[in-house]
């Protein structure tokens, strides 16, 4: 990847030394154990560099072509496909979801009653495609231990882990015919759910083609991501970083060596919502078509009012991803409404999205910059390097 004199791009190269700086000191006090940063503006790379270890117990560097499991920045990736098919004509935003699932009819909404009861109540109407790219369904993920419904969710999530064969459509078929509850009235709320997984089946269903072939074909090929997929074949493997988390007496400690790694085998169950792994050189490429408006080096994937369409806030008045009030949420990512009130810099209609792993992605239209950041450490968002990240980005602006 050509890297351009940051000034040629209206970056400063010696205000872009503190991105490294600090990245090196995250590093130097084992808060990490290694991290990529990319800076591009205009098209054009103007800062990437490796910081740390891929592995610290094999000894082996980060490298510009470290593979990392990407986990949820692969919604972004999902979400533009599912916008490919709308372009086709062969699915609409307004679709219930029920049109290619049809155990999503009639579902019903829970509704507090008082102390642990609840009554379940018909939903006003369905759930729709929109609904998904935006989360805003009531759907769940299970991840919430206080509240009943995800407790719900989580069971049942777990039993199929134990009960249903490892393939997409007999998990997506399966969970649909759970019936499980909604959080609200579809289109209502916002809250992080497995609707982005779904969106993968329908992308198949309607493609006709696996979920895995229909990305590679229609947007990994054509963009050149090639060490993108659903996993690390064996002529790879020793890319692949390892993820790490945080020791009991401090420091950090390995929870999944690359060696052994799931990633490693392909499945039959390719996660819509976070199965991908990637490189930061791949990623970036899907990125800048994003920023480019659905183009890049002459080949288009999406139409440019399809982009910007994207990069509208969606959720109802006074509704934001995650409760952070800076934020909307478009078609498949978060979109920044107010900045005047977000932790980090950016401008109004900034994109993007983060991984359970702490990698993180966003694009700025209207300074025509675009920011990754690869590493591999759970739990996410303990530590602030994403609102340091973006600081030490925008303050390089001249």
């Amino acid at each position: 990847m050509e890297i351009v004199q940051p000034e040629k791009v209206g970056l400063s190269s010696r205000r872009l030394q503190r991105m490294s700086q600090t990245m090196q000191q995250y590093v130097d006090q084992q808060a990490f154990a290694g991290i990529i940063t990319l800076v591009a503006r205009k098209g054009q790379v103007a800062h990437l560099e490796a910081f740390g270890w891929q592995e610290l117990e094999t000894n082996r560097p980060m490298r510009l072509d470290t593979i990392f499991r990407i986990y949820s920045m692969t919604k972004p990736v999902t979400s533009a496909a599912v916008m490919m098919l709308c372009e086709e004509g062969r699915l609409r935003l307004s679709d219930p979801v029920s049109r290619f699932i049809s155990e999503f009819k009639d579902a019903r909404v829970m509704v507090a009653r008082g102390g642990c009861d609840y009554d379940l109540v018909p939903a006003k109407r369905e759930i729709t495609i929109q609904d998904l790219l935006t989360h805003s369904g009531g759907l769940s993920y299970g991840s919430d231990p206080q509240s009943a419904l995800d407790d719900l969710y989580r069971k049942t999530l777990e039993h199929m882990d134990k009960q249903v064969e490892p393939v997409l459509e007999q998990r997506m078929t399966a969970f649909a015919q759970a019936r499980l509850p909604l959080a609200f009235q579809p289109g209502t709320g916002f809250r992080y759910s497995v609707s982005t997984d779904i969106l993968g089946y329908i992308v198949q269903k309607v493609s006709g083609q696996l979920f895995e072939d229909f990305l590679l074909e229609r947007i990994f090929q054509p963009l050149g991501m090639v060490d993108t997929a659903f996993y690390v074949p064996s002529e790879k493997a020793h890319r692949l970083a390892a993820v790490y988390g945080p020791a009991e007496k401090g420091g950090i400690q390995a929870i999944e060596p690359s060696q052994g790694s799931r990633y490693l085998q392909p499945t039959r169950n390719p996660s819509g919502g976070g199965g991908l792994v990637s490189t930061i050189s791949d990623y970036f490429r899907f990125g800048q078509m994003m920023l480019n408006a659905g183009e890049l080096d002459g080949i288009r994937l999406l139409g440019r009012k399809t982009v910007a369409w994207m990069l509208q806030n969606r959720l109802p008045q006074g509704v934001y991803p995650f409760d952070e009030a800076w934020n909307g949420m478009g078609l498949g990512g978060s979109v920044m409404i107010n900045p005047g009130v977000s932790p980090e810099p950016g401008s109004v209609g900034k994109y993007g999205w983060s991984g359970a792993a702490n990698t993180n992605w966003w694009m700025d239209p209207s300074e025509e910059l675009q920011g990754i950041l690869m590493l591999q450490y759970m739990p996410a968002f303990t530590v602030p390097i994403t609102n340091d990240f973006a600081m030490l980005a925008y303050q390089a602006l001249e």
